[in-house]
């Protein structure tokens, strides 16, 4: 499969009057034509402006200050904002938590999905019509032409959201931004959608990343997983190599929050402390503050290495994957 999203050494920060943040310091990956990956990290990681700095969307006082952000092998990073615009909602098209970022809502649901394909396509209004319709049923929503007239506050949470990310899907795109799109749903509907979504990027082979803090929710979705902590990802592999034995003490941390990986009765496990502040980092391992299993080698910055396949930031992974 031909790689459709190639990230390397990307940072973006921003210049506040406290000092700068590097919201995103230094990370690399890449996603492939009909593959998922998963994001992960808590609130603060840095993984939504990993999405809002591909499609362009960082505003002053932020800037992207280096790294390459290739798609289908053209250069994007910085790109001018015209030639972004030819892409967002196109080719890359983004999927936010809250529907209503997306939907307009004095306007009826036709209108708005008509509009996003005659905005990058020359086709007739009833062709349009018969596209849009075609989608909402694609994401399971039942009597899509009833749903065609409706404006969203007619639909509930879970109809609204499958209905961006049909219009997600209008264009045929070649990649999917999902950042959080099924948080606040019930877990029914989030699987659901979570299944509608894995179906749609094997029938169409768009990429997908699904940015998400619940390492639960991309283990049965995901290709891939991407582990973010404090602007740097600390560990990639394979989900099921991720889930079953992870090696980054965060990722452990994150798996043994679960509530299903925790015996009845047993306390659920945390990780201790807090997110370090992103003005004042701490040396070495971002992570180290938190770590049961830290060393004074940690105060170093951890290389990034291959362990199984993987690729990890932890001098000792081996010894600190086990479970905590």
């Amino acid at each position: 499969m031909r790689d459709v999203l190639q990230v390397s050494a990307l940072r973006t920060h921003f210049f506040t009057h406290a000092g700068v943040v590097k919201a995103v310091d230094g990370v690399d990956f890449t996603v492939r034509k009909g593959e998922v990956m998963g994001l992960v990290g808590e609130s603060g990681s840095g993984k939504s402006i990993t999405g809002f700095s591909i499609l362009g969307l960082i505003d002053p006082p932020g800037r992207i200050v280096d790294g390459s952000i290739r798609f289908n092998g053209a250069e994007i990073a910085n790109a001018p904002e015209p030639a972004l615009q030819k892409l967002r909602g196109n080719r890359i098209a983004m999927i936010f938590q809250d529907p209503m970022m997306t939907l307009n809502p004095v306007l009826r649901i036709d209108t708005q999905m008509i509009e996003a394909i005659q905005a990058h396509e020359s086709v007739p209004r009833q062709t349009a019509w018969e596209r849009s319709r075609d989608a909402l049923g694609l994401v399971g929503i039942p009597s899509p032409e009833e749903r065609l007239r409706a404006y969203p506050h007619q639909l509930s949470g879970g109809m609204r959201q499958r209905v961006a990310i049909a219009t997600a899907f209008l264009n045929r795109p070649d990649l999917i931004i999902a950042d959080e799109p099924t948080t606040a749903l019930d877990v029914t509907i989030q699987a659901q959608i979570i299944h509608e979504a894995q179906k749609l990027t094997r029938q169409t082979g768009t990429a997908m990343i699904w940015i998400t803090h619940d390492l639960a929710v991309v283990a049965g979705l995901a290709d891939h997983i991407s582990v973010m902590y404090a602007g740097r990802i600390v560990e990639q592999g394979a989900t099921d190599d991720v889930i079953d034995r992870p090696l980054h003490p965060y990722t452990v941390g994150l798996l043994g929050s679960v509530p299903s990986a925790n015996k009845r009765g047993q306390r659920l496990y945390q990780i201790e402390g807090m997110t370090p502040n992103m003005l004042a980092m701490p040396k070495g391992c971002a992570f180290a503050p938190r770590c049961r299993a830290a060393t004074p080698d940690c105060q170093t910055a951890p290389p990034i290495t291959e362990v199984d396949g993987r690729r990890l930031r932890c001098h000792y992974p081996q010894v600190q994957g086990a479970a905590p």
